[in-house]
C-alpha cells in the first residue's frame, strides 16, 4: 500500500473530505465543514491536503486523511497559518499519515513566507500530544476553557471543550531538529532521576483517578501526568472524565500563569506526562 500526499483538487475529493470528517469524529451534518467552504478557503490562500491510499493492483485511490487550514492573524497582527482540522481514518491511524500531512503543511506555509502555524487540541489526548510536541516540536502556553462550548460529536460529547493552543514555529531550529528524525530528547526516567517532579503522580490503573496530593508548581522544570488513554476513561465513566478535565485544567492554568511552557509529551512504562519548562515571567506580560 502506498500513501500519496497532495492538495485536494476535484469536487469529488472535497466531498470525500466531508465524508472523512463524519468517519473520524462522528459529526452531525450541521458540524461538517462543507465542500464549498473548503474549496473557497483553499483557492484564497488556505490549504486542503489529502492523504490518498492505493493498493497494488487496484485502480482506485481512497482518501484516508486530510488537513485543512487558512491564513489568520495573531493577537498582535502577525500573519500565521491557522490549522483548523486534521484527521486520519481509523483504518490508517498510527501509520505516520498524520505526521506526513503536517510535514506537507509545513512546506506549504514556508513557501508562502510564513513561519507560524497554530492549532488547538484536547490536552488529555495523549496520542495527539505526542505527535504535536515530541515529533513536530510545537510548544504551548495557552489554555482555553470550553473553547467550542458543548460539542456534539462522538469524541467530545459530554465534556467541556477545553483546548491547548499550540504554536508551531516551522522555520525554527527546534522544529528542524525534531524533523531530522534523530532527536529523542530526555526520557521520563532520566528527568525523574534528575529530580524533575511529577506534580500530580498517580498509580497506573485501568481507570486512574486524580491524586489528592499535588506538589507545588515551582522550579525550572516539572512534569504533569495525564491518563494515557482518556477516551477509554470517558467511555467507561463520563463523570470521572469530567473530574480529570477540571483537575488538569487547574494545573495547566496555574503553570502557564506562573511562566511555564509545555514543550514535550513523554510516554514511558504506561505513564504519560507533559514536560513543562519555566520561561521566567508571568503569562499576562507575554506578547505573541
Amino acid at each position: 500500500m502506498t500513501i500519496d500526499i497532495r492538495p485536494i483538487q476535484t469536487h469529488d475529493e472535497y466531498r470525500a473530505v466531508e465524508q472523512l470528517q463524519r468517519e473520524v469524529w462522528g459529526l452531525e451534518e450541521v458540524e461538517v465543514v462543507p465542500n464549498h467552504l473548503l474549496f473557497t478557503s483553499h483557492k484564497n490562500g488556505g490549504l486542503v491536503l489529502g492523504a490518498f491510499a492505493s493498493l497494488p493492483g487496484e485502480g482506485e485511490e481512497r482518501l484516508v486523511g486530510f488537513v485543512f487550514g487558512f491564513v489568520g492573524l495573531t493577537a498582535d497582527g502577525q500573519v500565521k497559518h491557522c490549522s483548523h482540522m486534521a484527521g486520519v481514518a481509523p483504518s490508517h491511524q498510527d501509520q505516520n499519515v498524520g505526521y506526513r500531512l503536517k510535514l506537507a503543511q509545513r512546506e506549504h506555509v514556508l513557501g508562502q513566507g510564513m513561519d507560524l502555524v497554530t492549532w488547538t487540541f484536547d490536552p488529555l489526548e495523549s496520542r495527539n500530544a505526542r505527535l504535536n510536541f515530541h515529533k513536530l516540536g510545537t510548544t504551548c502556553d495557552t489554555y482555553l476553557r470550553d473553547l467550542y462550548g458543548s460539542m456534539r460529536d462522538a469524541l467530545n460529547v459530554g465534556l467541556p471543550s477545553d483546548r491547548f493552543q499550540v504554536d508551531w514555529h516551522v522555520a525554527s531550529a527546534r522544529v528542524a531538529e525534531r524533523l531530522q528524525g534523530e532527536w529523542t530528547g530526555p526520557s521520563l526516567s532520566t528527568l525523574q532521576a534528575e529530580g524533575v517532579p511529577i506534580v500530580n503522580r498517580f498509580p497506573l490503573a485501568e481507570l486512574p483517578r486524580p491524586p489528592q496530593k499535588i506538589l507545588p508548581i515551582e522550579g525550572d522544570r516539572l512534569l504533569l501526568q495525564i491518563p494515557p488513554h482518556f477516551q477509554a476513561v470517558k467511555a467507561a465513566d463520563l463523570g470521572l472524565a469530567r473530574v480529570w478535565r477540571l483537575h488538569t485544567r487547574a494545573l495547566f492554568e496555574a503553570a502557564f500563569a506562573a511562566g511555564y511552557t509545555a514543550v514535550d509529551l513523554l510516554f514511558e512504562g504506561g505513564q504519560s506526562c507533559y514536560l513543562l519548562e519555566r520561561i521566567g515571567f508571568p503569562h499576562e506580560d507575554r506578547t505573541r
